[in-house]
């Protein structure tokens, strides 16, 4: 990425955006979205190039250093568009509306996002990853760019008519979801939903390596959540044992960073061995959350070791000085994915010395070859600790010291690299779900420092997260907060609240729970009863964006918004909250019989809301939902 000692900065030098500031030298002549970016392109009669990725994307630093670093793109950009750059991370309303136009006409989507508008913000070409030469059946950005300006130039009817076309799908598409539930005719969907959701996880299983599907395997620990609370409602042995083989499979594989611990963004693998090596708080944050509740349910002490390191890894990596907790770090170092965490057989012997470093290399699974690049090895642990003492003849306690020393070495030694980049903006949404999870591990593992952490997270959002009218933002970095909070937000940090209440027993969180979630009906309740995702448009043609229900990297915030007003209808005793989620819930039942693992947390709310008392593993006989 260019400083400023070769390159003058562009408009984004101003923003606050880690992944904006990323770009702020490049030779492009960069726009933040706004309406300024729009009167250009309207005045110059352009087209705009919409590029949006965020600060550890591995594959927008490669774009950026293909293209946007690179001269004679920057030029083609600057003569024939107007070039804005957004961050999904601050801004997910735009991601997830020009994301489903990219889906719309590829088939298929990801980060770097490259979409094409008009002046008046409607799509009419997009693309993900575009390198800048053609190459790997790709068509690159030297090709693209002048002859989109040609259609442009020659064929303006086409591509208004490209861009009408689209919006109108996309809006069909979201009406279609904007269902007017009428209470009285419509039942809410029955057990047999969980049962079709759960035969299909099961026959997603897999046997081998655990998780489901094959390559590449995402932690999607919402899918476990719902296993779980499956498994205690029928005594489905099969369901939790799922469960269990996953989160052993993750704790000791790859994806899980063996050292300092917290869990990579994906495995690229169907073994859990070589992940993508980025590190979101929401990952740390839902899987530690899925650990617990299997430590609660199945009493194994490797699920609750597993949130201890999980909240390790957060409290010394991710905390602000202030009290929330940041984003997430990059995948890259040095240039390259991974450098950072992966070792070579050689470099673990010159820390630890020819004997423990055959045991580390033995306990890790380090060979000369290597499991990754250029002969390094991801640290892994194919065999359990008892196995491993087994083999090596060594009692338990005595491995776990030796063990912890070694890691202690490792892990001091990796700190003298160059460390990954840190994404230090603090998100109302996810710092919601670290909250929740903190909370909940106070509870379960007795432990008042998770609690006191969750604490001082919800009293900065408190603090700095509100505006003077009471209305939540979404984002805070270098003492500014700034952007209106989404339906994910408000939902998220609701969920945090509950959870606060229950590990501590405060009715203070209990009624900013209920404060926060009028609010958010307030603000987010359309006239048939849905849910937008967001209070204000900002799109093409006043495109609304109704909430989605199917989940994503984390549970979606209708899903959570749906469990919260649940819980709080019941806890309150508010029959509007109870009769508000039912409409949503009835709302989804095509979808949830078309897909139901896409759904897997409404699917754990409808759970909730056909029997409370047995579906949540924290409910009493009686039927109290509350904390036993």
């Amino acid at each position: 990425m260019t400083n400023s000692g070769e390159m003058k900065a562009n408009r984004l030098i101003y923003e606050k955006s880690p992944y904006l500031l990323q770009h702020a030298y490049n030779p492009v002549d960069w726009f933040p979205w706004g309406e300024e970016a729009f009167d250009k392109a309207k005045a110059e009669d352009k087209p705009v190039f919409l590029s949006i990725g965020y600060s550890t994307c591995h594959w927008c630093h490669v774009m950026e250093k293909d293209s946007f670093e690179d001269k004679e793109v920057a030029n083609l950009l600057n003569a024939y568009f107007v070039a804005i750059k957004v961050d999904r991370e601050e801004r997910p309303d735009l991601d997830q509306k020009y994301m489903a136009a990219c889906q719309a006409l590829t088939g298929q989507g990801g980060w770097p996002l490259t979409v094409f508008l008009t002046p008046e913000k409607k799509p009419f070409y997009a693309g993900t990853f575009i390198p800048k030469n053609a190459r790997y059946g790709m068509t690159g950005l030297m090709d693209i760019l002048p002859k989109l300006n040609e259609f442009w130039k020659n064929d303006r009817r086409r591509v208004i008519k490209a861009g009408d076309e689209l919006v109108g799908a996309l809006k069909k598409m979201t009406k279609a979801m904007e269902i007017n539930v009428a209470e009285e005719s419509i039942e809410l969907p029955g057990e047999e939903m969980l049962e079709q959701a759960s035969i299909q996880l099961k026959s997603s299983y897999d046997q081998e390596y655990a998780g489901f599907g094959g390559a590449p395997k995402f932690p999607a620990p919402h899918q476990l959540i719902f296993l779980l609370r499956y498994a205690s409602r029928n005594d489905d042995r099969l369901a939790l044992e799922m469960v269990l083989k996953t989160l052993r499979a993750m704790h000791r594989g790859g994806i899980f960073d063996q050292l300092g611990y917290g869990l990579h963004r994906y495995s690229v693998d169907d073994k859990w061995l070589v992940p993508h090596f980025e590190k979101m708080l929401y990952d740390q944050a839902v899987t530690a959350l899925a650990a617990l509740e299997a430590y609660k349910v199945s009493g194994e002490e490797e699920m609750a070791l597993f949130a201890r390191k999980i909240f390790s890894y957060v409290l010394s990596d991710l905390a602000s000085p202030e009290g929330a907790f940041y984003a997430a770090e990059d995948a890259d170092s040095e240039g390259e994915e991974g450098t950072f965490y992966v070792w070579r057989l050689e470099e673990l012997k010159k820390v630890l010395g020819e004997k423990r470093g055959s045991l580390a290399a033995r306990y890790y699974g380090v060979t000369e070859k290597g499991n990754f690049e250029k002969g390094s090895n991801v640290l892994h642990r194919s065999l359990d600790d008892e196995e491993f003492t087994a083999a090596e003849q060594i009692d338990r306690a005595g491995l776990a010291e030796i063990i912890e020393e070694i890691r202690e070495d490792l892990l001091h030694a990796r700190n003298r690299r160059e460390r990954p980049f840190l994404d230090d903006k603090i998100l109302t949404s996810w710092n919601g779900l670290i909250i929740a999870a903190l909370a909940r591990g106070a509870y379960i593992l007795k432990e008042p420092d998770y609690l006191a952490a969750a604490k001082r997270a919800a009293q900065f959002i408190a603090g700095q997260m509100f505006t003077e009218q009471g209305l939540l933002l979404r984002r805070y970095r270098e003492e500014e907060a700034a952007i209106h909070a989404f339906l994910d937000d408000y939902a998220n940090l609701c969920w945090g609240y509950i959870e606060l209440y229950r590990a501590g027993n405060e009715q203070r969180y209990l009624k900013e729970a209920e404060r926060l979630t009028r609010e958010m009906l307030k603000l987010f309740r359309a006239e048939n009863g849905m849910l937008n995702y967001t209070a204000a448009d900002d799109g093409p043609e006043d495109f609304k964006l109704t909430a989605e229900a199917q989940d994503a990297a984390t549970p979606s915030g209708l899903s959570v918004a749906v469990m919260n007003l649940l819980q709080l209808g019941r806890m309150l005793k508010e029959e509007s909250f109870t009769k508000q989620a039912e409409i949503l819930i009835k709302a989804q039942h095509e979808n949830l019989k078309r897909y139901p693992t896409g759904f897997t947390y409404f699917l754990t709310a409808l759970n909730y809301a056909l029997k409370p008392s047995e579906d949540h593993p924290y409910c009493s006989a009686d039927g109290d939902c509350g904390w036993e």
